[in-house]
């Protein structure tokens, strides 16, 4: 496979993971940082730094936006609820270093 079909792949295949996300919005951050090690957080820190390393400049607000496809702010006043005690101590758990 030459580097251009890679890469056009791994872009539909990102921005299906980014669709999937936001019309899942049931699947709070929490419960994808203690099963899987990432959440739309650092899905949206990744893009930036990609962007950084291309000598594009995006805010953290906008790379953010492009992940939740709405301001975080609002995603989280529509959204996110309070972690339970139980996906708390697993995320204190899966952090212990």
């Amino acid at each position: 496979m030459d580097d251009q079909t890679r890469t056009e792949l791994e872009a539909a295949a990102f921005r299906h993971l980014v669709a999937h996300l936001q019309a899942r919005t049931d699947v709070q951050n929490v419960e994808l940082m203690n099963l899987a090690g990432f959440c739309r957080n650092c899905l949206s820190k990744w893009y930036r730094a990609a962007a950084t390393e291309r000598g594009v400049e995006i805010s953290d607000a906008a790379a953010r936006e492009r992940i939740y496809g709405m301001p975080y702010e609002e995603w989280k006043a529509k959204h996110q609820r309070e972690a339970s005690p139980e996906q708390k101590a697993a995320f204190q758990q899966a952090n212990a270093h």
